[in-house]
C-alpha cells in the first residue's frame, strides 16, 4: 500500500567557491605553484604578472585604477545587462597580500642542481658492457639487472626469468646458465648486489673482505649459520656455539653492522623524494616569536586587462545578436572564475596565518626553546575554538602544512598531542612523557636495557601514572625496539 507524507530535511551544500577554497587549502606549498599554473592555462582571464614578458603601457587604463578591489564570492550572480566590469579591476601597482608577508627573493633565485651521476641500473649496465660475454649471456645479464628491485635484491624466481627470456627474447636457456650469470652480476659493485635474500647479501659483502682475517671468517659463519640468533641478539648462544669471548664477538658484530643491507640504495638516484617546503617560518627575535608566511603562498595574480577591455567593448555594443551575447557570457564566466580563484588564494593565506598564529600562541614556550617537555596538550578543537573555525578546516591545515623553526622543520600535526594527568592533577602532553622515555632509553646501560616494566616504574616515580601497555605503545610510536633487541655487548 502506497502512502504519501511530507518530510522536511535540512541540507547543507557547498558552493563551487567553497569547494575551490577547500581544495586549495589542502594543497601543500610544493604543489601550489603547479596548481596555479594549471589554472592559468585553463583560464585566459587570469594572469601572473611575474610571467609577463613585457609590462603593459602605463596610462592606458589610468581611469580604471580607482575602482574597488573587493569581491563577494557568495553574492548572487548578476545578469549580463547589470554586470559591472569595474568589479574586476585591480591596482597593478599594489599587491595587497604579498606585502603583508615575508617575500624571500633569494628563495626564488636559487638554481636547482642537476644530478649528473649514473643511476643504479645504468651503473650495473655499464659494468656488464665491460665483461666479455656471448650474446646469450649478455641477454641473460640484462634480464637479471632489469629484474632487480630498487634496493638491489633479486626477488624474481629463476624459473620466471627463464620464461621471460623465452617469450620476450626468444632465448632458450637453462637454469644453470642463469645462475652462472647471476654470479657474474653479484661480482659487480656495489658489493651484495643481486642477492636473493639478506643472508646472501651480507655473505657476498663479507667475502669481498680479507679472507685471512679471523674476524671476517667468524662473521661469515655467523651470517651463514646463525643469522637468526644474531638478529634476535642471543649473544650468549653465539658465544657458546662458536667458542668466542665477549670482546671477539663485539668485533664480529661491529663488522657485520658495517655492512649495507640494501646495496641498491647506495647509488640510487631514481627514487623520487618528496621535497618539503615549509609553509611558515617562526623566528625568535630576542624572546619574541615572529611568524611569516612563505612567499610561495602569496603569488601575484590579477584579472586580465585585455579580457576586461574585451568585455567592456562587447557590453557597450549598440546591438547584440545571439553570438555577441554568447561571447559576453563566455567572457563574464572567465572573469568570474579568475576573481573567484584570486579570492580563494587570499582566503587560503588568511586561514593559514590565522591557524598557525593560534598554534604558535598556544605552544609559545615550546617554539621558543624547542624543549618537547614544554609542549602543552593540544587537540584540534582547542585551535578551532580559538580562531572560530570548523575542526575540519584546522585538520586540513595541520595534516598538510609545515613550519620551519630554529630547531627544525615540523608538520603542524606534530604539535597536537593528548593530555596526561600527573599525580598532582596537572595536565601534560604525552610528548613530554615520550621525551622522558627517549631520554631514559638513550641513557640506559645497553648491556642491560630497561624493560617496559622498569620504564613504567621510572615514570611513576616522576609522577606520571601510566600503564605498562601505554609505555609500550609510546615506545613503538617512537620506533624503539623492545629491551632484548636494544641489548649490546
Amino acid at each position: 500500500m502506497l502512502k504519501q507524507h511530507l518530510q522536511q530535511k535540512l541540507l547543507q551544500k557547498l558552493s563551487p567557491q567553497q569547494i575551490q577554497f577547500i581544495k586549495l587549502l589542502q594543497v601543500p606549498t610544493v604543489a601550489l605553484d603547479t596548481r596555479i599554473k594549471e589554472e592559468l592555462e585553463e583560464n585566459p582571464a587570469l594572469e601572473d604578472p611575474s610571467l609577463m614578458i613585457a609590462e603593459e603601457p602605463k596610462g592606458e587604463y589610468d581611469d580604471l585604477n580607482d575602482t574597488p578591489d573587493d569581491f563577494d564570492s557568495s553574492a548572487k550572480e548578476e545578469s549580463t545587462d547589470e554586470f559591472n566590469v569595474d568589479d574586476y579591476l585591480q591596482d597593478d601597482n599594489v599587491n595587497d597580500y604579498s606585502t603583508s608577508y615575508n617575500n624571500d627573493d633569494d628563495e626564488e633565485k636559487k638554481e636547482t642542481p642537476i644530478a649528473i651521476e649514473s643511476t643504479f641500473f645504468e651503473s650495473l649496465q655499464e659494468q656488464l658492457d665491460l665483461v666479455p660475454l656471448s650474446d646469450q649471456d649478455f641477454i641473460i645479464g640484462k634480464q637479471i639487472i632489469g629484474s632487480l628491485d630498487d634496493d638491489g635484491y633479486l626477488r624474481r624466481p629463476i624459473t620466471s626469468m627463464i620464461d621471460d627470456l623465452a617469450f620476450s627474447q626468444n632465448a632458450m636457456v637453462e637454469e644453470e646458465d642463469v645462475l652462472e650469470m647471476l654470479k657474474v652480476i653479484q661480482s659487480f659493485d656495489p658489493p651484495g648486489i643481486a642477492a636473493r635474500d639478506l643472508q646472501e647479501c651480507l655473505t657476498l659483502q663479507l667475502k669481498r673482505k680479507d679472507p685471512a682475517n679471523p674476524i671476517i671468517q667468524k662473521a661469515i659463519i655467523i651470517v651463514e649459520n646463525h643469522l637468526d640468533e644474531f638478529t634476535r641478539k642471543h649473544y650468549d648462544k653465539l658465544e657458546k656455539s662458536l667458542g668466542l669471548n665477549s670482546d671477539d664477538l663485539k668485533e664480529i658484530i661491529a663488522e657485520i653492522l658495517r655492512l649495507n643491507p640494501k646495496p641498491g640504495d647506495s647509488n640510487q638516484v631514481t627514487t623520487k623524494q618528496l621535497q618539503v617546503i615549509p609553509d611558515f617560518h617562526v623566528s625568535n627575535n630576542d624572546g619574541t616569536l615572529i611568524l611569516t608566511l612563505n612567499s610561495k603562498n602569496a603569488p601575484e595574480l590579477r584579472v586580465s586587462r585585455s579580457y576586461i577591455d574585451m568585455f567592456d567593448h562587447y557590453d557597450k555594443a549598440a546591438q547584440k545578436d545571439k553570438k555577441l551575447k554568447e561571447a559576453v557570457q563566455f567572457v563574464k564566466q572567465k572573469l568570474d572564475s579568475a576573481k573567484w580563484f584570486i579570492d580563494a588564494i587570499k582566503q587560503r593565506q588568511q586561514t593559514l596565518l590565522k591557524t598557525m598564529n593560534a598554534i604558535m600562541q598556544y605552544q609559545y614556550e615550546y617554539l621558543l626553546t624547542g624543549d618537547e617537555r614544554k609542549m602543552r596538550p593540544m587537540i584540534l578543537k582547542d585551535i578551532a575554538d580559538k580562531i572560530d573555525m570548523d575542526i575540519s578546516t584546522v585538520s586540513r591545515v595541520a595534516n598538510s602544512k609545515y613550519v620551519q623553526t630554529e630547531f627544525g622543520t615540523f608538520l603542524l600535526k606534530s604539535f597536537f598531542s593528548e593530555a596526561i594527568q600527573t599525580e598532582s592533577g596537572e595536565e601534560v602532553s604525552n610528548k613530554e612523557v615520550k621525551k622522558i622515555l627517549e631520554d631514559c632509553i638513550g641513557n640506559e646501560d645497553k648491556r642491560k636495557p630497561l624493560a617496559d616494566e622498569k620504564l613504567t616504574e621510572i615514570l611513576k616515580e616522576q609522577g606520571y601514572n601510566i600503564a605498562r601497555r601505554t609505555v609500550a605503545k609510546y615506545r613503538e610510536q617512537m620506533n624503539i625496539p623492545v629491551a632484548r633487541l636494544r641489548k649490546e655487548l
